[in-house]
């Protein structure tokens, strides 16, 4: 009976390492996810935010820059939450660049609408 316990705990703990091993490397490294928060970076750099939302972008390539040093010391987790925030502020970014091109195209309609309602007026009278 104690011979038996005995066997079963010397099985017991390499089991239990394996076990502990497996935890810790059973996150993948977020390569696509990585590559993801790469070309929305890129994309929204290629869509004007570096002059629309400096600060959003500044803090995007931070975000990623950071991302890609956890990976190198894999630490997978991290540079997971990093890159995804990277994502996130790059699609910010990029909004703020659309929406201020949005408002300029605006500003320049109704300039153009104002100039055409003069030029009608000036013809009426």
């Amino acid at each position: 009976m104690i011979y038996r316990l005995k066997q079963s705990l010397r099985m017991a703990g390499p089991v239990l390492a394996l076990l502990v091993l497996a935890a810790c490397a059973s996150m993948p490294p977020p390569t696509s996810e990585l590559a993801v928060s790469t070309a929305a970076v890129a994309h929204a750099a290629g869509a004007g935010a570096n002059e629309a939302a400096p600060v959003d972008m500044n803090s995007a390539r931070d975000k990623l820059a950071r991302a890609n040093k956890a990976m190198i010391d894999k630490d997978y987790k991290l540079a997971l939450s990093l890159s995804q925030e990277a994502q996130a502020d790059a699609r910010l970014a990029e909004a703020k660049a659309d929406s201020a091109r949005a408002v300029k195209a605006a500003a320049a309609v109704q300039a153009d609408g104002q100039a055409l309602r003069e030029e009608l007026a000036r013809k009426v009278k």
